[in-house]
């Protein structure tokens, strides 16, 4: 599989990667011949980037810590919770409970691969995207610092419904100052109410736009008065954000960009050993990406290294029809050659 840009995928192409709606059902199914058609319904409902199959790269996989399985329900159940609230009914928090059991079940099983996250993203979708982004990137930060599994647990819930306050509030107030009405007050308020949750995960609705420098929101906290818990879903939610941006006027990076942009906030806005985990499980290049290599040129990641996420091994495929040169380099033995930059 290859990752590429929308503009450039082309009607006959098959897809790599199944689309899912924001209430768990198949939009498209991985393998599905793309027409005309599904390319303009894709571009439409806001897709930018997706995963075609290419003979070169069948091999390609993304290694994705969760199952399709628990994708898919934790999406169901998202959107049961999130609706619920929006219409003013009960949730159920044992669903919740539950799916984030076999979140973690996928998590510990695939604890040794790098977090790549590859999910097709639509307008309807991006919200819930966004939440098991923020669960899977901070449960694996977890288990690295040495987290028991009912601490594991808390945090992976809190993780999933660290934005749960702006459930019901308008895109323009969300992000408001007034903290009366900040969302992760209302988040903590929403998650208070449910004594069936540890207060600690209301604590991290409340607290994960907190700074450890103390200008975050929305109680200026500092350092240690902010809870660990807190600090692991500001990176992986900064991480998110920075990647795919809530505002479309704002700069979408790149996975190693991102992560340049966060070292920066060590010890100003992000915990520096959270920052330091961080750094060590997310992959910079994930596979499928095309790059330009210092060399000139051009291969797609196809393989990662644990513990070298920015040193990935490249396959570079040269020539045409039927006298195709294909080669690897892989970077982590190729010292001198590095990514120059990320194409799409």
């Amino acid at each position: 599989m290859r990752y590429v840009s929308i503009d450039h995928v082309e009607p006959g192409q098959f897809l790599g990667k199944t689309i899912y709606s924001g209430n768990g059902t198949v939009l498209l199914g991985a393998g599905v011949q793309l027409t005309v058609y599904m390319i303009s319904t894709l571009n439409r409902i806001g897709v930018t980037m997706l995963y075609i199959q290419d003979p070169m790269f069948d091999d390609v996989e993304t290694d994705d810590m969760l199952s399709e399985a628990t994708k898919q329900g934790t999406l169901q159940v998202m959107n049961n919770v999130f609706e619920a609230i929006r219409s003013g009914k009960d949730w159920n928090t044992q669903l919740i409970g539950s799916n984030v059991d076999n979140l973690l079940t996928d998590i510990m099983n695939n604890k040794e691969l790098l977090v790549q996250l590859t999910d097709i993203r639509t307008k309807d979708n991006n919200q819930y995207i966004h939440a098991i982004n923020v669960c899977l990137i901070s449960s694996v930060i977890g288990i690295n610092m040495g987290l028991n599994y009912q601490q594991l647990k808390e945090l992976a819930t809190g993780a999933l419904l660290h934005d749960i306050g702006k459930t019901g509030m308008r895109e323009e107030d969300q992000l408001v100052s007034d903290l009366k009405n900040h969302h992760t007050w209302k988040g903590f308020e929403k998650l208070k109410s449910k004594r069936e949750l540890s207060l600690l995960i209301a604590h991290v609705a409340l607290q994960h736009h907190e700074r450890i420098d103390g200008f975050g929101l929305p109680r200026g906290l500092t350092g240690d008065e902010i809870h660990l818990y807190a600090k692991i879903v500001s990176a992986a939610d900064t991480y998110e954000r920075l990647i795919h941006p809530l505002e479309p006027k704002d700069k979408k990076l790149l996975p190693h960009e991102a992560c340049e942009e966060m070292m920066a906030m060590s010890e100003k806005q992000l915990d520096h050993e959270v920052l330091s985990q961080f750094n060590r499980i997310v992959s910079v290049y994930p596979n499928g990406t095309a790059v330009r290599l210092s060399t000139k040129e051009t291969g797609v990641v196809v393989r990662q290294h644990r513990g070298l996420p920015g040193r990935p091994v490249i396959r570079i495929v040269q020539g045409e029809a039927s006298r195709f040169d294909v080669k690897e380099l892989d970077l982590a033995q190729e010292t001198t050659v590095f990514i120059e930059a990320v194409l799409s």
